[in-house]
């Protein structure tokens, strides 16, 4: 009973995170149509989150490690909440983008706080699939964002449908503090604000945090930057599908990742049995997720589906790191661990999913109104570079240090 009380709480504000990650690859192209947006605005209006997301991670360590998850994660959904209120009634791109932020720093916490409280409540060997199930929580989110909005948008705007997640962020908000069990002086931290943020100075001058992390932000930050926002485009403009078939195929992109999220979870928590450390296997389902990249850069529409389901299924081997760094650290600096890695993710992210906008928009549109192919080909080219680097990095990193 104290584990569903803990985990379904914490669930539900990752389900919220991530239907609002991902809610504009939908209704992009009603704020396109209403608002008039080319491709950089849009991925600027749309990265938004993913900035404000990023800023806070360093001071939401901190909050972690000093007044527990309960009460950060609780505290900010109500901030998601006005984000999302704010979104709804802004009538200009300014507007847009205020509402957006509030909405990425509202949510900021939804996948830290949860990490936190895990590795305060179960045991480490658990942390893996425990970690899986959540992100899978975060998937399901995704569906949502999907086929479910665009059903939605029969019957209401844009505008209604935010104000639908203002309303759950509230609901989930009010869950996790009423919820969660309290752990008293063991959830929070005593010592002193300034030594909280001298120790991080432990985390950026490790070896073991420097070798893995810039893979794992390549990779993340395209998996974020793409299938939040231009998966969809990707499938209308290059792969010539209909607005419906763009829904399905996003959808069972969600459901992919779901699948990933808790099967490699899974198996991230049993490769230990065989010799083969959760690091290795987070590197290797890493490098598969890169060649799975080729296919979109090549744009083998053929087989469009098959390419994003892979995409779905293994971006999500990026979350394994996260239950293998903390362990290389005190525990008391566990927060600021994985914001710290976090902070690196989504401000890439930022400039990933603004920066693919900006390459679209060298090339002009189509006689149909959509983004020309070369300029997706080079800007996920582009993000496929950058992961090769990472892999590099890895691997010439690794030669003379040692984890």
């Amino acid at each position: 009973m104290t584990a569903t009380r803990i985990f379904l709480p914490f669930a539900l504000g990752y389900f919220l995170s991530y239907l609002v990650r991902v809610v504009n690859a939908v209704i992009g192209p009603d704020l396109v149509a209403e608002m008039h947006f080319d491709a950089a605005e849009l991925g600027l209006l749309t990265s938004a989150y993913f900035l404000a997301f990023a800023l806070f991670q360093l001071p939401l360590g901190i909050l972690l490690d000093r007044y527990g998850p309960r009460r950060t994660e609780a505290t900010l959904l109500i901030i998601a909440a006005l984000g999302a209120v704010a979104f709804a009634s802004a009538s200009s791109l300014s507007g847009l983008l205020v509402g957006r932020a509030l909405i990425g720093l509202g949510v900021s916490s939804c996948l830290m706080a949860a990490l936190k409280a895990y590795g305060m409540w179960f045991e480490k060997e658990r942390l893996p699939l425990i970690n899986g199930c959540h992100m899978a929580a975060g998937g399901l989110g995704a569906l949502m964002g999907t086929i479910p909005v665009e059903h939605a948008l029969q019957f209401t705007d844009w505008r209604g449908v935010m104000y639908a997640i203002g309303a759950v962020a509230l609901i989930a908000s009010v869950t996790i503090f009423v919820v969660v069990p309290n752990r008293g002086a063991s959830e929070t931290s005593n010592e002193t604000l300034k030594k909280q943020i001298a120790d991080m100075a432990q985390i950026y001058k490790s070896p073991a945090f420097w070798r893995i992390v810039p893979l794992c932000v390549a990779t993340q930050c395209s998996f974020l930057s793409i299938q939040s926002l231009w998966a969809g485009p990707w499938l209308a403009d290059v792969a010539g599908l209909s607005r419906d078939a763009v829904a399905d195929h996003l959808f069972w992109t969600a459901c992919a990742m779901v699948t990933g999220f808790i099967g490699l979870g899974y198996m991230g928590a049993r490769v230990g049995k065989f010799g083969i450390s959760t690091q290795s296997f987070a590197i290797f389902g890493m490098a598969l997720f890169v060649v799975v990249q080729v296919g979109l850069v090549m744009q083998w529409t053929d087989h469009a589906l098959l390419f994003w389901l892979l995409f779905g299924f293994l971006g999500t081997t990026g979350i394994l790191p996260f239950a293998v760094l903390p362990h290389l650290f005190s525990p008391a600096l566990a927060g600021r661990v994985i914001t710290s890695v976090n902070l690196l993710i989504f401000l890439s992210a930022f400039g990933a999913q603004w920066g693919i906008g900006v390459i679209i928009n060298l090339w002009t549109k189509t006689s149909a109104g959509g983004y020309a192919a070369a300029g997706y080909q080079a800007a996920f080219a582009t993000m496929l570079g950058l992961q090769v680097l990472g892999l590099l990095w890895y691997g010439l990193y690794g030669r003379n240090r040692a984890v």
